[in-house]
């Protein structure tokens, strides 16, 4: 297809100016290909390289937003979907105790002598004492927290927020074990680890119990 000289004339003038062989293919609704050609020896000036260098950059920013909208329209696809698959499910004693169970064996000691639940993530251990105790209606008393701290912790406080997160009065509380710590590194909003024991050798022995024969019988 013949151009006129007058287009590639202003192609060549905005190439000068820093615009992308793209950009200028979509200006004068010419093949990018037939762009390229045109202007592909054109020296730039340093302005003209900036220029370009800006638009690169303004191109992965959009792209990056792009993807950004993308991931929030998935997530609450994905949101969605999962709200309805567990309003579907009966939230029972013994669902409790099986996903309890499962908790146990992945993050839990596997003695049968107690029940003990370790983990630095307060929703996880708020999990695991809310399924506890509506599976097994438990002994409060028989509850216990050791909290795993850093030198750099303030203990008073810890224990106010693990005290919250656990339900837990301070009296069940053992003397907190403080970890070395170069004071080179801190932790950001990290609240420490915390071991929740549970001194009841029959409850520890069906946690596992449940957990085997689960595992046995498979989902088939």
């Amino acid at each position: 297809m013949a151009y006129r000289i007058e287009v590639k004339e202003k192609a060549t003038h905005l190439r000068k100016q820093g615009y992308s062989i793209k950009e200028i293919a979509k200006i004068f609704n010419i093949a990018k290909s037939t762009s390229s050609m045109w202007l592909s020896g054109i020296l730039l000036s340093s302005r003209a390289q900036e220029r370009l260098k800006k638009r690169r950059i303004l191109g992965q920013y959009k792209s990056m937003e792009t993807a950004h909208k993308k991931r929030v329209v998935q997530q609450k696809i994905l949101n969605n979907e999962a709200t309805q698959l567990l309003s579907r499910i009966l939230i029972t004693p013994e669902i409790c105790k099986l996903c309890c169970a499962l908790l146990f064996w992945c993050e839990g000691s596997k003695s049968t002598t107690s029940v003990k639940f370790t983990n630095s993530d307060p929703s996880l251990i708020r999990l695991f004492l809310n399924l506890l105790r509506i599976g097994f209606k438990i002994d409060e008393s028989k509850l216990r927290i050791l909290m795993h701290l850093h030198e750099y912790h303030l203990e008073k406080k810890q224990k106010n927020f693990w005290k919250k997160v656990t339900k837990i009065p301070f009296k069940q509380f053992h003397r907190s074990y403080l970890k070395p710590n170069t004071g080179k590194r801190k932790h950001v909003n990290y609240s420490g680890c915390v071991s929740v024991s549970y001194y009841d050798a029959k409850v520890a022995k069906e946690l596992t119990t449940i957990y085997n024969t689960f595992v046995q019988r498979g989902v088939g």
